[in-house]
């Protein structure tokens, strides 16, 4: 058995076992500034769907009732002290305040349509809800879009977990160059993971 299917049976299992509850804490915590990907969470649960353990509804309301609480969540920190809560613990997330400003910006264009298509795009989903909540954004509105962004991005990728099951066996006729693609992300993750670190207490000594 190769990494992916490893990985593959790991994920289904976990989902598996802990059903509903499990893909709604994961679901919170991708929505915080925790980083949780949802692309590494729903395409299982629309393996656990294609196996007949999950349903649809079960699986969407879960997920989209995590992605509402975990941002709601973001939006307090924002709205009770959004920057200084990254500055302290930013690093800790892989977060710093470039990413925090990145967001500024994308919120500040439109809020509204900002917070729905930020649903779709790496790290500025982790963290719009806070400059929405800095912003003082109508909170009404906030669920509004984060529910309907949200709901549409972690149906798509349940699908797509659900159509990669059907196809499973086809899927693993190119395990090995799949393994290899895994193997290489991972490593450029853990390279990130510790350059970012090296930059953070180097920052830190130029300061002292």
């Amino acid at each position: 058995m190769g990494i992916t299917e490893k990985i593959a049976v790991w994920a289904t299992t976990f989902i598996a076992t802990t059903g509903y509850a499990g893909i709604f804490i994961l679901m919170v915590m991708e929505s915080m500034v925790l980083p949780v990907p949802s692309e590494a969470v729903m395409p299982f649960a629309g393996f656990n769907i294609a196996d007949g353990q999950l349903t649809w509804a079960g699986v969407i309301i879960a997920a989209t009732l995590g992605s509402i609480v975990g941002s709601l969540a973001s939006y307090y920190i924002g709205y009770y002290g959004g920057k200084p809560f990254i500055k302290r613990f930013g690093k800790y997330l892989l977060l710093n305040q470039h990413h925090l400003e990145m967001s500024e910006k994308y919120f500040n264009k439109r809020g509204e349509i900002t917070i729905f298509v930020a649903r779709f795009i790496p790290i500025v989903r982790h963290l719009i809800s806070i400059p929405a909540g800095m912003g003082k954004m109508n909170l009404v509105k906030f669920i509004i879009f984060t529910t309907i962004g949200a709901g549409i991005w972690n149906t798509f990728l349940t699908w797509v977990g659900f159509k990669l099951r059907a196809n499973w066996a086809e899927v693993m006729t190119y395990s090995h160059a799949i393994d290899l693609v895994v193997i290489a992300i991972i490593g450029i993750g853990l390279i990130y993971y510790i350059v970012k670190i090296i930059k953070s207490r180097r920052s830190k000594k130029s300061v002292a």
